[in-house]
């Protein structure tokens, strides 16, 4: 296994490239010299699987790609690139053909579906006061107000954009379940990666900001990815 191996970071709705902060550190401290986080435009779903595209067409060897939350539904449609050896999936969408993270969402609402509010340019929020509940309930509430303060709202279009051909079909995958998820009904996710046949599937007691609360479980899981290249 070799620790150059390229791991790109794809965030979710709500949050930008920063939201991998712990992640990048733990994965340095455990060799890996080749970490790359992308910032996406969150304006549509070929516009942030383009932007990815872009990150990964960089890399001179294989990559893994990992996404947390609306990120997943971005590996899926950006992820059939050559030499993207693996997907990581972290609290995340993973969409079939022809569906969209709305579609999925409405099968089974999250918990913290009423906490979301659009504004008077399209852009749809979590609001401030219901974000440390809704997002990351097992952060402390100093880092909640951070991320509460320098959320990334997608333009609401952005829930009903679908994918066209999903990669983890085509490509392995590992997946990371949040048991106490209110952004990701539980139930969703673990559909999601049950369909996906993945190569590991690893829940964690924790809420739909796991990449913050539990970043050595999740450094394990794309280590476990970066192993098999």
């Amino acid at each position: 296994m070799s620790k150059s191996t390229a791991i790109v970071l794809v965030h979710g709705f709500w949050g930008g490239a920063a939201h991998w902060a712990k992640v990048i550190t733990e994965l340095a401290r455990r060799g890996y010299t080749s970490l790359h986080a992308v910032e996406m435009p969150l304006t549509s779903l070929a516009d942030d699987a383009e932007r990815v595209r872009k990150m990964v067409r960089q890399q001179t060897g294989p990559v893994i790609l990992v996404g947390h939350s609306y990120g997943g539904a971005v590996l899926s449609e950006a992820g059939d690139l050559p030499n993207v050896a693996g997907l990581v999936y972290v609290a995340a969408f993973a969409p079939d053909a022809g569906e969209s993270p709305g579609g999925i969402t409405q099968q089974d609402p999250p918990v913290a579906a009423p906490n979301l509010a659009p504004d008077s340019d399209g852009y749809l929020w979590i609001k401030a006061d219901k974000f440390h509940e809704s997002f990351c309930q097992d952060l402390d509430a100093e880092e909640a107000l951070v991320m509460a303060v320098t959320q990334k709202a997608p333009l609401a279009g952005t829930f009903g954009d679908a994918v066209a051909a999903p990669a983890w079909r085509s490509k392995p995958s590992w997946y990371q379940i949040s048991s106490q998820d209110r952004m990701i009904a539980p139930t969703n996710q673990q559909r999601m990666s049950a369909r996906m046949n993945a190569r590991k599937v690893v829940t964690l007691d924790a809420g739909h900001a796991s990449l913050a609360s539990r970043p050595s479980e999740i450094a394990d899981l794309i280590e476990e990815a970066a192993a098999t290249v």
